[in-house]
Parts: C-alpha cells; structure tokens; sequence
C-alpha cells in the first residue's frame, strides 16, 4: 500500500497512491523541534521556519507563494515539538513544481538580515498575542509543571529573552546542523507517479552529505504530588488546563488511551461534555486531548469555566476521572468509542494532506508506517479492562497539574485541597 525509499545519506521517502484524487499533499519533514533546543536559543526552529518562507536564490519571497497559489495550490508549515514540517497540496499535475519549491526553501533558503530583523518582531508580536489569550496560555502554564527546566515544560516560540538572542548566524548554524538529509522524510499521498517522484527526490538531494540523527534529551518525571499554578487575570471566565503525565508515542496502550479520550471528552457524546456543560452549565468549552512523544506523553483536560463555580467543576472534572478508573465503561460507550476512533481516522485518510501527514508523521518519529488495515486489526484487540488498565496508570494523584488563568485571588488553598484522586 505504501512505497518507501531509503536514499544512501538517510533520507527517506513515503508515498502513498491515492488514484481517484485529483490532488497530490507533499511534506517535507524535519526531525527537529522544540525540544532538540536549548534554553539558550528557546525558539530557534519556529523562527526559521518563519524565513524559510522569505526566499531562495532561485524563488523569492512572492515567487514561492505565487508558484503555488498561482496553480490551485496552498502552502504551510509548522514546528512542534519534535518535528518541523513544510507542506504543500496542489493539482496532482504540479507535483514536481511541489517538489522543487519545498525543497528549496528546506536546502537553500536565504535567510536575509532584513527579513531575519524584521521576522523577529513578527514572532514577539505572536508570543505577546499568545500571553493575551488565556485559552492559550494556560497550556503554557501547565507544560511548566509537568516538566519544569525542560525544553518540552518551555514554549515552542520561545521567550522574548531568547527570541531576541537569536541571530542569523545562528540560525545559519542550526539549519546547517539539523536541516540534514538523515534528519529528512518526504511524504507525498494522492494521485502521483511514484517513479517520477523517486527520480526528482533522487537528483535534489543524493548529493547532500550524510550526516548523524539528532538527538534529544529524555525528559525527567520525579513528581512526588499534585501541582498547581495561578494566573491571576480580570477575565470573564475561568480557563483550567488539567494535565497528567502519560504514555510514549508507541505504548503498548496507546489505542486503549486514545479510547478512553474519546469516552471523556473528544465529543459532544463524553462523559465530561454530558456531566460537565449538558446537565450543569457549568463550562460552554470542554473536552481532552492527548500528547505523545518518543518518550513519554499527556492526557489533558481543558475547559472555560463559570468564575464563581471553578472548585465545583474541577471536583466534578476529578470524580469522571475516579470513576473510569474504578469502573469499567459499558459495553455501548466501549463500542461508541471504538466506532468513532475508526471512523474518524478512515474519514481523515481520505484526504491527500491528511493522509500524507498520516504517514508522513509516523515514518519521521518512528520510521515506520501503519496502515489503517493495521490500525483496525490493533483496535479490535482492546477491551474494556485495556482502557481501564490506561486510566489507572495514569489518574494517579502525584501526577496531576492543573493551570488556570482568571480572578483567582485568595482561592488557591481551596482549589489545592480539591485536588484528591482517592
């Protein structure tokens, strides 16, 4: 179903045939991101891929953007915080053109002092945007205590400290040093012709020298008991990011986590949803989310709370916590949950840019790629008892945080008190 290529420098090439499309998504993957920093220089791979954008030799700045929009085509990127991605989706028949401005920018961007300065100004107006919204800061927040004095506890954009240490020799550095081809996967799914991909790939980057995989630090998770941070802020709601540590991208329960995230708050149909907005109005916005990584992960609530019902939310939060630990869910959510874990991927994997990213993703962190005929056969594996083994392992008091921004003055101590899992 999907072919992969290995060049002799390390990079690697996954593609998938998609016949019926009339699109083709490319990416190109960078194993790099927040976490390969160092507090020194916090930011420095969202702020080049920033200028990866202002220019090459061969493409400037509105060259890049009307080579692609000029077709059909749009144009992203993003940094997280292993990997940094360029991405295109485009009519399959300029799949080349896709190919060759991707990779320019990734290989030869020029990274002007004008543009370098001007970028600069640019990303601290967004960190300064990101502090003004407390629906975005409070994740800040809550990654400072699960792992504090580490690059995955500090922000992806970085701090106006280091942002602003960060010159364009640095930047020059760092992209020499990691933007490498054994740090590289191409990702491409629609309707394409895998031999002329191959070839195109082959003649733009089989010159580029091999170089050693980045590495990261293994973060440290020593919390001894539960953690908690205030924000004080004159908002018209409270806004409460909850978080536990986790498991690593390729656990054993990873299908039964994702689960027992659908069962509580991936949808209008959780538990947290029912209990917490339906029958109480005590929130308008709740749901979970999880985070994993090569090494470790997060399961996270989050929720926009009434200012003078905060204490009884989290209780009411912490109590659907306590009960799908000690109970197991029923037969009908179990299959709810599991029908909707599928039918969601299958209706993603549909689409050209999802899929690519499907496989993308999977083949630059684990250089590997599941197939949904694989998933399928893994999800049908887990039981009730699975996700309730999940919940146990990780709604352990010692590892909860909470964060929250809002008028919270003199109710930290009873907020602290609340937070009991027994």
């Amino acid at each position: 179903m999907y072919k992969k290529i290995r060049l002799d420098n390390g990079l690697r090439v996954i593609t998938h045939r998609m016949p019926d499309m009339q699109s083709v998504a490319v990416g190109i993957w960078i194993n790099v991101g927040g976490r390969y920093e160092s507090e020194q220089n916090k930011g420095i791979s969202h702020y080049l891929e920033h200028l990866v954008f202002k220019g090459t030799k061969k493409y400037s700045c509105r060259k890049i953007k009307e080579s692609i929009e000029g077709v059909g085509g749009s144009l992203n990127g993003f940094t997280s915080e292993e990997l940094t991605c360029y991405l295109v989706k485009i009519p399959s028949r300029y799949l080349e053109l896709a190919v060759d401005v991707l990779s320019d920018m990734v290989l030869n961007s020029s990274l002007p002092s004008v543009e370098v300065e001007k970028e600069k100004t640019v990303i601290l107006e967004e960190l300064k945007m990101y502090k003004d919204l407390p629906q975005s800061y409070v994740y800040e927040l809550l990654d400072e205590l699960l792992w504090p004095d580490q690059p995955l506890g500090a922000p992806i954009i970085g701090t106006v400290e280091s942002v602003n240490r960060i010159t364009r020799n640095d930047l020059n550095l760092f992209k020499r040093q990691n933007y490498t081809p054994s740090n590289i996967v191409i990702s491409a799914a629609g309707l394409l012709d895998y031999d002329k991909l191959k070839r195109k790939t082959e003649k733009i980057f089989s010159s580029r020298e091999l170089k050693n995989k980045n590495i990261f630090t293994k973060v440290k998770e020593e919390q001894a008991k539960p953690q908690l941070k205030l924000f004080h802020k004159e908002t018209e709601q409270t806004h409460m990011a909850l978080g536990f540590h986790s498991f690593k991208r390729e656990h054993p329960l990873r299908h039964a986590l994702g689960m027992l995230h659908i069962i509580l708050g991936a949808n209008m149909s959780s538990r947290l949803f029912n209990e917490v907005r339906e029958k109480r109005g005590l929130a308008y916005e709740i749901g979970t989310a999880v985070k994993r990584f090569h090494d470790t992960g997060a399961f996270l609530v989050h929720a926009g709370i009434d200012n003078n019902k905060v204490i009884e939310t989290i209780g009411l939060i912490l109590e659907e916590l306590i009960r799908i630990k000690d109970k197991l869910v029923t037969n009908d959510e179990f299959k709810r949950a599991k029908e909707f874990y599928l039918g969601q991927l299958m209706l993603a994997l549909e689409d050209t840019l999802d899929h690519m990213l499907w496989i993308g993703e999977y083949t630059a962190t684990l250089d590997k790629t599941y197939t949904l005929k694989d998933i399928i056969k893994e999800v049908n594996k887990v039981t009730r008892k699975d996700i309730m083994r999940a919940a146990k392992e990780i709604f352990l008091e010692n590892k909860l945080n909470l964060s929250l921004i809002g008028p919270l003055k003199d109710k930290e101590q009873d907020i602290y008190n609340k937070l009991k899992l027994s």
